[in-house]
């Protein structure tokens, strides 16, 4: 055993804190609805146990997710002394996997109450609270001290509640959430308080997990990895909370458990790290590497975290035609995958285990596409750690919100769209979250292309905020305007049609932008006994049996095959489950019928990477 080891397991055990287990009490699901397979394994007193944050991991941390006390109360009243009943964290509100199923709305509050036993830490450590996602503002408050407000819905925060803790063991939690889904202007995705079609059940309050680590005074607090492949090498940057003279950060590359790079940097400092022949990561070959990260006292481990990256470049080139083609380690690839909602019939924004959120991907590709677009939702950081490692590529859209301007979906059409005139709240608000957004998902490497603007969904200044995402992150492409309302910010131009393939003219677009089919098929199909509702469900195009679906989503594969030559980089399929009264899916919105042999389209799909578009 090394003397880093040692001196790394030995804080560990000085850290370690002691915990209890939050209140029992009767659960069940609740609501007639259709469910998923994994709502009868969910364990209400260990739901979703998995540590939250793969991309930056410490061993001493505890899960709070489980079975907590909640109450709805008038907006402004004070807090509740007595309480409703239990809710399943971190399951929303509306869910039935919360054991609640009732609507909040704007006029009202949700709380959440549990407590829990902490030993007090020595006075050089702190106590960390970690939200993975508040729907959509949290006052957490630790033994009836408020700690702190966060705003923002899809993105993760945490407070220091060292000086909240009582002397004594026992601690009082609480969460106040104020959601006003459609009512306000802060972003909200699909969310509405009255569901219809390609509109869903609000979301309110915990979906993501809620968890505690115990950190020294001076610790790392965030990572920023980006690879450089044009220089073989990683861009790592480690922050460190309350550094002090001397301190230096070790940070260590490792190759299958080789160590392959290594570096020492002053805390806040930026470690360049040369890699010999290194491997790049693709969807056919999604090869990670490791990282230990060290912040050092001399030659004592103050605080240690694992992450891991990978030497992935997302660009575009023209090609011998002099279009612009979108390049995988420079190399064009066409990417094809569903647009994925991430919904759950019992859970809502939140699967039910590990399994049911791993399922999604794992049948996509299965399916033969290589590429996830996420849909004005952001996932847990979970999702997209085993994006990394399955090797799915991922356009990350930014939730909407605040809408009620024009679309226009015709590109170069002057007259019926418009820019949302936002108030300076609502701008501030999208801006601080979009950011969040950005920060929050840096690390992943699956992600290559961030989508601010989908069908004109409170689009604004659009411009200014697509030069700033590109600003803001060169390590990725920026599709700026999803579907309508184009300008030539951001590096593609993105159009929308259902259900047949089509493409923009690439003698127009082609020599500026990525020319992509953003949106395309939307082919439905009811399956009896899996719907949301037994009447009156949808698609873009409605079918009868599974054999009509597939050779006519065939035919779309057929179709779409000749624009590839033509200058079409990528094309998104809509969508992946039925969502809701939506029953355009590849799949039932409770995973248990597929309308697709999986086979089938994989052999199908391999046409649209057989395709060479030389750049050189």
């Amino acid at each position: 055993m090394t003397m880093q080891l040692r001196n790394f397991l030995f804080l560990l055990l000085l850290l370690a804190p002691l915990f209890t287990p939050a209140q029992t009490g009767p659960w069940s699901p609740v609501n007639d609805k259709i469910r998923s397979p994994w709502a009868e394994q969910l364990d209400p007193t260990n739901p979703l146990p998995e540590y939250p944050r793969p991309q930056m991991q410490r061993s001493n941390w505890q899960n709070l997710n489980g079975l907590w006390f909640y109450a709805i109360t008038n907006r402004g009243d004070q807090k509740p002394t007595s309480y409703d009943g239990h809710i399943l964290v971190p399951f929303a509100v509306e869910s039935a996997l919360s054991g609640v199923g009732k609507a909040v709305g704007a006029t009202k509050e949700l709380w959440y109450r549990r407590t829990l036993e902490i030993q007090k830490p020595r006075r050089t450590d702190r106590v960390l609270l970690h939200f993975g996602a508040v729907d959509w503002e949290a006052e957490v408050v630790v033994n009836g001290k408020s700690v702190g407000i966060h705003q923002g819905g899809y993105d993760p925060f945490y407070f220091d509640i060292t000086e909240q803790l009582n002397p004594g063991r026992s601690q009082t939690l609480e969460v106040r959430v104020w959601d006003p889904t459609d009512e306000g202007p802060q972003p909200r995705g699909k969310q509405v308080n009255n569901p219809h079609g390609i509109w869903y059940t609000p979301v309110t309050g915990i979906w993501q997990s809620v968890w505690l680590e115990t950190v020294p005074e001076s610790h790392i607090s965030q990572l920023k990895n980006t690879p450089i492949v044009d220089q073989n090498a990683f861009s790592i940057h480690p922050h460190i909370h309350s550094a002090k003279p001397g301190h230096r950060v070790r940070i260590r590359v490792l190759e299958s458990g080789r160590l392959v790079g290594e570096r020492e940097v002053a805390p806040g400092s930026e470690a360049v790290i040369p890699v010999s022949n290194p491997r790049l990561w693709s969807p056919a070959h999604p090869f990670l590497y490791d990282l230990e990260i060290q912040l050092m006292e001399g030659r004592r481990v103050i605080d240690q975290v694992s992450s891991y990256t990978a030497m992935r470049k997302i660009s575009m080139e023209k090609d011998k035609n002099g279009i612009q083609r979108m390049l995988l380690n420079d190399e064009f690839l066409f990417q094809y995958g569903p647009l994925d909602q991430g919904w759950w019939p019992d859970g809502l924004y939140t699967a039910p285990t590990e399994e049911a959120l791993l399922f999604d991907i794992v049948k996509t590709k299965e399916m033969g596409f290589n590429m996830i677009r996420k849909h004005v939702k952001v996932e847990p950081a979970r999702w997209y750690y085993h994006c990394d490692r399955l090797g799915m590529l991922v356009w990350q859209d930014m939730p909407s919100g605040d809408m009620g301007n024009r679309w226009e979906s015709r590109p170069g059409v002057i007259g019926k769209g418009t820019e949302k005139q936002r108030t300076p709240e609502s701008e501030t608000i999208f801006k601080k979250e979009w950011k969040a957004i950005m920060d929050a998902n840096h690390n992943f490497p699956s992600i290559v292309v961030w989508v601010p603007f989908n069908e004109a969904w409170g689009q604004f200044k659009t411009e200014e905020i697509v030069d700033w995402t590109v600003a803001y992150d060169p390590s990725r492409l920026v599709n700026g305007a999803s579907g309508g309302n184009y300008t030539l910010s951001g590096q593609i131009m993105d159009m929308h049609n259902y259900p047949d393939p089509v493409m923009p003219d690439p003698a127009i677009w082609g020599s500026h932008q990525i020319i992509v089919l953003g949106e395309y098929g939307g082919l439905g199909l009811p399956v009896e006994g899996h719907t949301w509702q037994e009447k009156d469900n949808w698609g873009y195009q409605s079918f009868k049996n599974e054999a009509e679906l597939g050779s006519r989503y065939e035919q779309l594969i057929k179709d779409l095959r000749p624009l590839i030559p033509l200058g079409l980089s990528a094309a998104i399929y809509t969508q992946t489950t039925d969502v809701e009264v939506e029953v355009n899916g590849l799949m039932t919105y409770d995973r248990k019928v597929m309308k697709f042999d999986p086979k089938f389209l994989f052999e199908l799909h391999q046409s649209l990477y057989e395709i060479k578009i030389s750049t050189k």
